[in-house]
């Protein structure tokens, strides 16, 4: 798809962000067509320069956009960043409250100058008794029991991704979305929203919290939570990889285990009901866990891919490249790093008409867009002028 046919094509987004948070919220919408500016201070995004597991941050989240450098501190750049904020639709932003109003971008100063401006503030709590503190994904998780639910409270774990950050950036798409469409719908005025990376997480721990609201039972976190299914687990197969299993239906249940000679367990009368095979876990499993070993994970996956059983073998993010539906056309979209260099990345999980999208963008370098931008706002004001 080109730009043009991109359904926010025409969309004006200016971004102040950094990190993962907001970054990806301007990735999501530049990936379905809006123009994106990241302001940056001159010492550029904190992302730039990080290694480690923060090599892929700036790259990731900030492809597709236009990269402009101002100075805030000076007046001549704050009434540029107000100039460039006249032009736009939807403004990004995650800083702490009160920060920005330091630097003449508070809140009220806004609606007042660009009464008409979408504001999105990725921040670390919605308003409440811990608005001022600094929030991330991981202190997010460890507060909202994400991380006692995914390890236990003895030890608890992290989840193994940026998943709050990025899902808040998908909460300020989905927000920034929303209010657009209020405005193309003839709502006049702007929209003051606010996303909460702690009660994104809240949201993502929602069905534990609803579990003990209903029941009374403390939900019991990933590896100790009492199984919903007779066969959902992880075996060892004749080739020393391992697999997961999940036979989850009475079609599932009887597939299985004439396709691997465990009628034993068919003609077991204690054994009629999902109920009792749950509880009969213990014994099922290693007859499982031998018939499983006898196979290499090739042929098991094939043999299970017919019996349409849920399985999965276990792998790690640098297999996914070679995953098959992974590389099909449009699993994969290119971009170009700043320095030139090419990578790739999962799409966008949707299609749009058939087709995925986000293949092609750009980082920016540092600054690479500011004189153009100068230029274009320069020439706006002029036409503005003679208009006049």
């Amino acid at each position: 798809m080109t730009g043009t046919e991109l359904p926010l094509a025409g969309v004006r987004v200016v971004e102040m962000t950094h990190m993962v948070m907001g970054p990806s919220c301007g990735m999501i919408l530049a990936q379905l067509g809006a123009e994106v500016i990241k302001v940056e201070p001159p010492v550029g995004d904190k992302t730039r320069t990080l290694g480690g597991m923060g090599t892929s941050f700036f790259p990731l989240f900030n492809r597709g956009k236009r990269s402009v450098v101002l100075d805030l501190t000076k007046a001549d750049d704050r009434e540029t960043m107000h100039r460039l904020l006249d032009t736009a639709d939807v403004f990004l932003e995650n800083f702490r409250d009160g920060l920005l109003a330091k630097q003449g971008l508070g809140l009220d100063e806004i609606k007042a100058r660009h009464p008409d401006l979408i504001v999105a503030g990725h921040k670390g709590f919605l308003s409440g008794p811990y608005d001022h503190r600094p929030a991330l994904d991981e202190v997010v998780q460890m507060m909202s029991g994400l991380a006692t639910m995914t390890g236990t409270m003895a030890k608890p774990q992290r989840v193994g991704s940026s998943a709050n950050d990025i899902m808040g950036g998908m909460f300020g798409a989905i927000s920034i979305l929303a209010a657009l469409y209020q405005k193309r719908g003839g709502k006049t005025g702007g929209a003051d929203i606010r996303i909460g990376l702690f009660e994104n997480c809240l949201f993502l721990v929602a069905q534990h919290m609803v579990e003990y609201e209903m029941t009374g039972n403390k939900p019991r976190s990933m590896p100790e939570r009492e199984h919903a299914w007779p066969i959902y687990d992880i075996f060892e197969t004749a080739g020393g990889e391992r697999i997961f299993i999940g036979v989850v239906t009475e079609g599932h249940w009887q597939a299985f285990c004439k396709e691997f000679g465990l009628n034993q367990l068919l003609d077991d009368p204690t054994l009629r009901s999902t109920t009792d095979r749950i509880l009969a876990r213990d014994r099922i499993l290693p007859l499982v866990a031998a018939k499983v070993k006898q196979c290499k994970v090739a042929d098991l996956s094939a043999t299970l891919d017919r019996l349409n059983v849920a399985f999965s073998p276990i792998n790690r993010p640098e297999d996914l490249f070679n995953d098959p539906h992974v590389q099909r056309e449009g699993g994969l979209v290119g971009s170009i790093n700043a320095n030139g260099a090419p990578f790739r990345a999962p799409a966008l999980p949707i299609e749009w008409n058939g087709a995925s999208i986000g293949d092609g963008l750009k980082v920016p370098p540092l600054g690479g867009d500011t004189a153009a931008v100068r230029a274009e706002l320069d020439h706006k004001t002029d036409t503005a002028r003679r208009r006049a």
